[in-house]
């Protein structure tokens, strides 16, 4: 009799426990509204796409701004870029996926004083910050394969001309910052191989008069190089200049009016600091490891050496936070033989322009910060960069 007593009160005592671990769950559940109105956050280029293509948008763009009201249950809408259509347009498995989706940012919340500090967090989706990147990232032979052109430094623009045969072109090296250098360069890709030519392009460095003392200037040359065949993660090469400096290059680039101070120098009269006469054969590689970052596209992180000045840096293409898409470089140099360290970083937001810029064009400041002439740490270069996106996303 005693023994039934404590199992019945055993059984109770376990039932309340049960129903108490539960009830926050439960009043969670009935406290948590639907969301009606909201933003896709451009996190699944598949569903992106597969949207546009059924409301006829050519061509589908995967970082699309893409708006659902579902407000009203008979005039259920979905804005594409600006342009809105019925919801009953799409099928209904696409409707589904498009209700269901979990990445969304309320279009109809209360925005108070302490929104400034908890927006930010809310919309951080710490599950995506990192992902597995796509195959054509870590593709040996398929990597240089790149949509992306930008006006200066950063990763080469590789056009495919038959699958793991192309081109690439660059302005700047792939690691330097803005009217840094006059360094140009054009290659040729074939399974996992690459062999072209860089050239200088004075243009751009003679945009900036003054903090040139930590400029890379170069001739003519040649460079050779061959991604090792288990995943796109290590690049080795070689680059050599195929010809000297001409004594009025040399004035150009150290003493002329265009580029005036560009040598400075000690009360003693010895050279403080000097630009980088790029002279000589170099072993070059570039250890990387693809990852895709916040949704990016294309992203990765590196270490390099390239012509003795070794780099650790993150590239990313069409990161998504909060709604934004943007471009993030960071490149850090050092152990340089001539030049002083230096840290580059560029930011170019997407969705400024409209029409077919919406989402091809991102623009936004890049930075140079690095020893002044004076000898203090500060900006030695600064100017608008400009991106533009020519091919779909890989």
């Amino acid at each position: 009799m005693a023994a039934d007593r404590l199992k019945f009160i055993l059984l109770i005592l376990f039932s309340l426990f049960i129903t108490i671990s539960n009830s926050p769950l439960l009043f969670a559940q009935e406290e948590e509204e639907p969301i009606l109105y909201y933003q896709m956050e451009p996190l699944d280029d598949s569903l992106f796409i597969k949207i546009q293509e059924e409301l006829f948008i050519d061509p589908p763009d995967p970082k699309a701004e893409i708006v659902v009201d579902i407000r009203n249950a008979t005039d259920q809408t979905i804005s594409v870029k600006g342009s809105l259509y019925p919801l009953l347009a799409l099928k209904p498995e696409t409707r589904a996926r498009i209700i269901t989706y979990p990445f969304k940012l309320n279009l109809e919340e209360t925005i108070n004083y302490g929104s400034l500090f908890t927006r930010v967090l809310d919309k951080l989706r710490f599950n995506n910050i990192l992902n597995p990147p796509t195959v054509f990232q870590i593709s040996p032979t398929l990597g240089y394969i790149n949509p992306y052109f930008q006006i200066m430094g950063g990763e080469r623009f590789g056009i495919p001309l038959k699958k793991d045969i192309g081109i690439s072109i660059g302005f700047g090296t792939p690691y330097s910052g803005p009217l840094e250098t006059n360094y140009t360069d054009v290659s040729f890709h074939i399974l996992g191989f690459r062999g072209g030519v860089f050239t200088a392009v004075d243009a751009m460095v003679e945009l900036k008069g003054s903090e040139n003392h930590n400029n890379l200037f170069v001739t003519n040359g040649y460079q050779l190089a061959y991604t090792i065949p288990f995943g796109n993660f290590f690049e080795i090469g070689y680059l050599s200049s195929s010809s000297k400096f001409a004594e009025s290059q040399i004035l150009k680039y150290t003493k002329q009016t265009v580029n005036k101070e560009n040598i400075i120098l000690n009360p003693d009269g010895t050279i403080k600091y000097q630009p980088y006469l790029l002279q000589g054969g170099f072993l070059t590689y570039e250890f990387r490891y693809p990852v895709k970052v916040l949704g990016a596209t294309r992203s990765k992180f590196y270490f390099a050496n390239f012509i003795d000045e070794f780099h650790a840096g993150f590239m990313g293409r069409e990161l998504t936070l909060a709604g934004s898409v943007f471009d993030l470089r960071m490149d850090y140099m050092f152990n340089s033989p001539v030049r002083n360290n230096q840290f580059v970083m560029d930011i170019s937001v997407q969705k400024i322009f409209d029409y077919w810029a919406y989402s091809a064009i991102a623009i936004g400041p890049s930075v140079i910060v690095s020893k002044l002439k004076g000898g203090g740490i500060g900006l030695t270069s600064i100017f608008v960069n400009i991106r533009v996106k020519v091919g779909s996303s890989l």
